[in-house]
């Protein structure tokens, strides 16, 4: 009958290789949650661009409706197919 041996070296192995797996194991999830800080940071920063864009297009449209009220042209209306500025801090989340 072959039996497995329990010697001090083969623990010290299983040791060795249990504590390398849990270096790597922890290692893993802090690269994990370091990268979910980074994705959350650069989802509101992404958040921030996207309005800053849209209140900067509103303003754009603002100013060329001023210069051409200055410049004498007609009746500053809407054309019909454009859609009016909502900016995204006046939606309210629920």
């Amino acid at each position: 009958m072959s039996q497995a041996v329990d010697t001090v070296a083969s623990r010290a192995i299983r040791w060795v290789s249990l504590t390398v797996l849990a270096v790597f194991t922890l290692l893993a999830v802090v690269i994990a949650v370091a990268a979910l800080a980074r994705a959350r940071r650069i989802g509101r920063r992404l958040d921030q661009v996207v309005e800053s864009y849209w209140e900067l297009r509103y303003e754009h449209g603002q100013l060329r409706a001023q210069i051409d009220q200055l410049q004498g042209k007609s009746d500053p209306a809407v054309p019909s197919g454009a859609t009016a500025f909502v900016p995204l801090s006046s939606i309210k989340r629920t």
